[in-house]
C-alpha cells in the first residue's frame, strides 16, 4: 500500500488526462481562479495561466477506503464530449491504479467547456 499524499498523484492524473485526444486543457476550479485574480499582476505576470495540475484535485475518501480524484477538462470540438470524458476517466484511473495497486481509486471527470479547435484556454 502506498502512503503518498494527494500531491503525488495530481501530476500523474494531469499528464494522463492531457494525453487524451480532444483535451485542450485542465482549467482550475473557481476558488483557485478567484485566488489568482486577487494577486497583483505585477507580482505574478503569468498568473492567468494556471498549471495543468490546477484542474485536478485528489483527496482521501471520507471512509478512508481509497482516493477520490476530480479532473476538470476543457475539450476541443470534433469528438463527442462523453467519449472524451470516458477516455480521460479510463486513462487517469489506469495511471493512478498502477501507483496505488492496493487502494481503490474513484475518478470523476467534469467537462467545463467545449471550444472551437482554434480557441484554446
Amino acid at each position: 500500500m502506498t502512503t503518498a499524499g494527494p500531491a503525488a498523484f495530481v501530476g500523474v492524473a494531469a499528464d494522463a488526462a492531457l494525453a487524451v485526444p480532444g483535451v485542450t486543457g485542465l482549467p482550475p476550479r473557481l476558488a483557485r481562479r478567484l485566488a489568482a485574480a486577487a494577486v497583483p499582476a505585477r507580482t505574478y505576470p503569468t498568473s492567468h495561466h494556471a498549471p495543468p495540475e490546477a484542474g485536478v484535485r485528489a483527496e482521501r475518501a471520507a471512509d478512508g477506503s481509497g482516493w477520490r480524484v476530480e479532473v476538470r477538462c476543457a475539450l476541443a470540438e470534433g469528438r463527442r464530449p462523453l467519449d472524451v470524458a470516458r477516455d480521460v476517466h479510463d486513462r487517469v484511473r489506469a495511471a493512478l491504479t498502477s501507483r496505488l495497486a492496493a487502494e481503490r481509486v474513484t475518478v470523476m471527470v467534469t467537462v467545463t467547456r467545449v471550444a472551437a479547435r482554434d480557441d484554446r484556454t
